[in-house]
């Protein structure tokens, strides 16, 4: 055990060995630190209005709201709490990569992108960033419009077509470019830093929370009259995060792999060449989709909540009454059928998703003009099936991971209060593995062992 601990520690040493990847990691945790500092520049707001914000969030009166705004403080590593200029996080741009990926075997024009290699790629990343502006404009404008409805805003002062127009543009635009600027951040640390750099900087806003998480946690637990209650919920509550943790890293790993046989050709002598095969696997991830049904999934389920926000003070008293039905039963995150409905929108997610990027591969199709082929299974058709089936087999057991993951919030409270995010859960873990291979990668390329090895 102590060889394999220095082993692992000699690995972890020979990484700053290397001048260039030593730079890379530096470049990407300056980055970083520019992103958490951003994070402390807020919109300008009045003494009250920063009252107001903080009641508004240290406030558990709304669970329907708390629960729109909890999804949006994820992507924005708690810079919604302080309304900063990043508040949007990286949301907009993830809006937008989702919907030129669910686009693209819809419109010829985005297919054939894709059959261009490196310039359709960058085409396709440019198109990508240019729906993110509007789309960052539409939720800063959502979310400001939220604050004045709860009453963090002055209704009298922010509107676009009022005398303090040029006020609200001015935050609304300040937002909009910190998302572009994030973004630009992230793809500065994809390319000369470690790499993933969206994610990471998801991951940075996740990990910064850390401590308020724990205070909060503490502080539940306190106030439960000294009686051990609290203890025991904090220790069940990290239990199950350890477990959730553990079942993640085991989900993103399993794959099945199905063996491929492809043409080759070898010398037998005298130049002459005899027709042989080799054999190839080809892994179907148990988790293709990623966390990507959770935001579907969150997302439809706090759309009846957001729409009650605006209409529960209508004049029009069948909107309000069914605004007022909607807040208490059809959004309500304390019902149990919220929660089994949300289970089973993440298991229906996951299946939607994995098909749209199967069916976007082409694998079938292209193993045939490859030559290669399934052993038992003719090419075309039969191993289009037969592929189809393995997915569908696959995809049920990390639908089902998916499903159960994203419960576990209402599993998992201390005093009363959701501190375990599923959707944190799965970036914290898939970056961590992600970056952890493309580390490994790097020292591979430069003739050592690797982190993995």
């Amino acid at each position: 055990m102590s060889t394999k601990r220095s082993s692992v520690g000699e690995k972890l040493r020979s990484i700053w060995t290397i001048p260039d990847l030593r730079n890379k990691i530096l470049f990407t945790l300056g980055l970083l630190l520019v992103f958490r500092i951003l994070a402390q520049i807020t919109v300008p707001l009045t003494h009250q209005e920063q009252m107001n914000l903080a009641n508004l969030f240290g406030s558990t009166r709304n669970q329907n709201l708390g629960q729109l705004l909890g999804l949006f403080d994820v992507f924005s590593g708690g810079s919604l709490q302080t309304f900063s200029i990043v508040a949007l996080g990286v949301a907009p741009y993830i809006t937008a990569t989702i919907v030129m990926q669910l686009l693209q075997p819809i419109i010829p024009a985005l297919h054939n992108l894709s059959e261009q290699g490196e310039v359709g790629r960058l085409r396709f990343s440019q198109i990508t960033r240019i729906i993110t502006i509007p789309l960052a404009f539409l939720q800063a404008l959502g979310q400001s419009a939220i604050f004045v409805r709860v009453g963090v805003l002055d209704a009298n002062a922010f509107g676009l077509f009022g005398p303090n127009w040029l006020e609200t543009l001015t935050i609304l635009l300040s937002l909009t470019a910190g998302t572009m600027i994030l973004v630009w951040i992230g793809e500065l640390i994809t390319e000369h830093g470690i790499g993933n750099g969206i994610s990471l900087i998801i991951f940075a806003g996740i990990v910064s929370r850390i401590p308020q998480l724990i205070q909060q946690g503490f502080l539940a637990s306190t106030s439960t009259g000294g009686n051990g209650g609290g203890i025991i919920s904090i220790a069940v509550f990290l239990l199950i995060g350890l477990l959730t943790m553990l079942g993640i890293v085991f989900i993103y790993q399993g794959q099945r792999r199905v063996p491929v046989r492809y043409p080759a050709k070898r010398e037998v002598g005298h130049g002459m060449l005899a027709g042989s095969t080799k054999t190839a696997y080809l892994p179907i991830q148990v988790n293709s989709a990623g966390m990507i049904p959770l935001i579907f999934a969150q997302s439809m389920l706090i759309l009846p909540a957001l729409l009650a926000q605006y209409l529960i003070g209508s004049h029009i008293k069948l909107l309000s009454n069914a605004a007022l039905w909607t807040g208490a039963y059809l959004a309500n995150t304390t019902l149990w059928y919220y929660w089994f409905t949300y289970f089973a929108l993440v298991v229906l997610f996951t299946y939607f998703y994995a098909y749209i990027v199967w069916q976007q591969q082409n694998i079938s199709e292209n193993m045939q003009k490859q030559g290669a082929f399934i052993p038992g299974y003719r090419p075309g058709e039969p191993t289009r099936k037969y592929l189809s089936t393995i997915l569908n087999r696959v995809t049920l057991c990390g639908a089902l991971f998916l499903g159960i993951v994203a419960i576990l919030p209402f599993v998992a409270r201390v005093g009363g209060n959701q501190l375990l995010s599923s959707a944190a859960l799965l970036i914290v873990v898939g970056v961590v593995l992600d970056t952890v291979r493309q580390l490994d990668a790097q020292m591979v390329m430069r003739n050592y062992s690797g982190l993995l090895k």
